[in-house]
């Protein structure tokens, strides 16, 4: 599984950090999912080999511009692109109304279909939604809008079947059973029926990645993120900087995030969205003081995510960054 990073800013963009946008996919695979569409997304999207015609489904975690004013110009560059297939959108209700909106006062055209999911009712519901790769679904947040976060579980991962319930059930080695290795219903000699997924075993524990949008009470993960392999995360502020601005922005800092991930025993822990204060170098505060204050509440494998940087989760669930983003800039 890969994570591609396109934005890592918070409210505006930097000269080296772009604002809110980051992709999933199988390692090697041509579809995608976007998760945040900060303005500009597109931009990012053109160094990476990101198609906008293999693009599934765009979560979008809150309103907030700096997650979102990216949308519309994606998805008219993807019409003029020829995509054809439907794209689906999770995400707040008022998304499609804004969307529609656009369209209108723009007269822009989409020659595919949109397929708006309020993820309010996924969540209250708890039901999942299907894509090539991934069932994904949702948990709320806490900030100043309704605000979600997003898990990804993989699917189609190798399974191996069952023999010693194959036995239990009496059903004979032969033929039939590499039709039950497909996962086929099929018909025995006395007229039941089987189904083939219920005799299968898979060969390992599904991959499961949580990202959240904006959140100022880690806590709310704590029922879901101890299954998860990676979870990505804000860590807009230091905890002196988020002191001195108070409640209202309701953001989490290094030192908040980092301390739950470790009473939760999260494994792998990814910061992202900076507020645009921290530097990458020069003189002034410095991303490295939110990387400090992390390490010294967080003792796993933590990292600080750059623009265009991606992380590779393999099949052991251990996360390493492969390649790197542009060098920071010095001005």
């Amino acid at each position: 599984m890969e994570l591609i990073f396109l934005g890592t800013s918070s409210g505006s963009p930097t000269k080296s950090r772009n604002v809110s946008g980051l992709a999933l996919r199988k390692a090697g695979a041509k579809p995608w999912i976007l998760v945040d569409c900060g303005e500009g997304t597109q931009h990012r999207l053109l160094h990476t080999s990101l198609s906008l015609n293999r693009l599934q489904a765009i979560c979008i975690t809150h309103v907030h511009g700096d997650h979102c004013y990216g949308l519309p110009g994606l998805l008219a560059s993807a019409a003029m692109s020829r995509r054809s297939a439907p794209l689906t959108i999770i995400g707040p209700a008022a998304l499609q109304d804004w969307v529609n909106a656009t369209q209108e006062a723009t007269h822009l055209t989409l020659c595919y279909p949109l397929h708006f999911i309020d993820v309010a009712t996924l969540t209250e519901r708890q039901e999942r939604v299907a894509v090539e790769g991934f069932n994904i679904s949702a948990l709320p947040l806490s900030h100043r809008v309704p605000s979600f976060g997003y898990e990804f579980v993989e699917t189609g991962q190798p399974q191996k079947l069952d023999v010693e319930k194959l036995k239990a059930d009496k059903i004979e080695p032969g033929p039939l059973w590499g039709r039950l290795q497909r996962g086929e219903r099929v018909t025995l000699a006395n007229g039941g029926v089987i189904d083939g997924r219920d005799y299968l075993l898979a060969l390992r524990a599904p991959r499961k990645i949580i990202i959240c949008g904006d959140n100022d009470n880690p806590a709310l993960l704590a029922e879901r993120v101890g299954s998860a392999n990676v979870l990505v995360h804000e860590a807009t502020f230091t905890r002196v900087i988020a002191n001195k601005l108070g409640a209202g922005p309701q953001h989490s800092s290094a030192m908040s995030i980092a301390q739950f991930a470790a009473q939760a025993s999260v494994a792998n822990l990814i910061l992202t969205h900076f507020s645009p204060r921290y530097k990458d170098g020069g003189p002034g505060i410095s991303i490295r003081d939110i990387e400090q204050e992390a390490r010294a509440h967080y003792g796993g494998n933590l990292f600080l995510a750059r623009d265009l940087e991606v992380f590779h989760l393999d099949r052991a669930g251990e996360l390493s960054r492969t390649e790197h983003g542009p060098p920071p800039s010095r001005g």
